[in-house]
């Protein structure tokens, strides 16, 4: 019997996938090439029917059907599919296994372009991505560290509820691509972790605004652009008293964590919720444009990252890096 690929093809400039059997016996491709086997694949392929229906639809001897079905399922080009109740019995009902069939000789083989580009640009972006992310992958491709949102509750000084805490679903797709999940839960409210005193010994990664989520003031004071002490929701500050104030601002940042200094901290947060949901796609959809200038010896690292909606639909859906500080 033959094997199975997946055959790659372009068609009025779009690229289509087919699964086909390939043969390489000349015995299976004689069966295959016989008039009446090739007509009985292709009554097969819209249809599924029995061994006397495919005569009859044929116009050949019941028996000669019989032959070229028991030839067909010994290459696997055609299968059953199901029975049905004939006349008080039970007649199996067969179909074409495959939309397509060939040969293939051993040479000539080479990838496309566009699957070269694409794949390189997959390879670039898993390369940068994991560099980023070292200390939250372990030896074992296991995910080790816990993800922070802020409780939905009231709660904190500012009595305020978090809206962003779904944004890590955003955020657990992306980076199921690069590893897997511990047996453990690894999402906390913000309120829970501090509570159960999980921020010194494991590795952290926050999502939303101080304002909202007391993990992330609890380490605001460390970043080197911080969101504005006086009123959370105003801005972000750098060292030199700059002010970013649009709502649409968002900041990732990775530093040691001040309380252990074998672990690390990534926060993903905006001065509003929008602001937190353009850094959640500026780290997974524009992660190689994001993470391009982090080379993995930083201590500290924070990108500002402003979000756009360029088709104007409400919607962020493009991101520009706004400013990177590093040490």
């Amino acid at each position: 019997m033959g094997s199975n690929k997946r055959l790659t093809y372009e068609k009025r400039g779009k690229f289509y996938e087919k699964e086909i059997l390939i043969f390489d016996n000349q015995k299976e491709i004689q069966i295959l090439s016989n008039p009446v086997a090739w007509k009985i694949i292709n009554l097969l392929s819209s249809k599924a029917l029995y061994t006397a229906q495919i005569a009859k639809e044929l116009n050949i001897y019941e028996q000669s059907a019989y032959y070229y079905v028991r030839k067909l399922l010994t290459i696997g080009a055609i299968k059953e599919s199901g029975t049905e109740f004939v006349k008080g019995g039970t007649a199996r009902l067969y179909k074409t296994a495959l939309p397509a069939y060939g040969i293939e000789l051993d040479w000539g083989e080479s990838l496309s372009f566009a699957y070269n580009q694409a794949e390189l640009k997959r390879n670039a972006e898993y390369s940068i991505v994991r560099r980023f992310l070292r200390e939250f992958i372990n030896q074992d491709n296991i995910f080790d560290g816990l993800i922070i949102v802020g409780s939905p509750n009231p709660h904190g000084i500012f009595k305020t509820s978090a809206r962003d805490g779904h944004y890590a679903i955003q955020l657990a797709f992306f980076l199921g691509n690069f590893c897997n999940l511990p047996n453990g839960f690894v999402v906390k409210l913000d309120e829970d972790a501090k509570a159960e005193k999980e921020l010194e010994d494991n590795n952290l990664i926050i999502i939303g605004g101080p304002g909202t989520n007391i993990v992330s003031s609890e380490f605001n004071r460390f970043l080197p652009i911080k969101f504005n002490e006086e009123n959370y929701w105003s801005g972000l500050v750098d060292g030199r008293g700059k002010l970013y104030h649009l709502d649409s601002l968002g900041i990732i940042a990775k530093f040691k964590n001040p309380y252990n200094h074998n672990k690390s901290i990534v926060l993903i947060a905006g001065v509003r919720s929008i602001g937190t949901k353009s850094a959640v796609i500026a780290v997974t959809n524009f992660s190689e444009k994001t993470f391009s200038d982090y080379s993995g010896s930083e201590n500290e690292w924070e990108a500002v990252v402003q979000g756009y909606d360029m088709d104007s639909d409400g919607k962020i859906d493009y991101v520009d890096i706004e400013e990177i500080s590093k040490k």
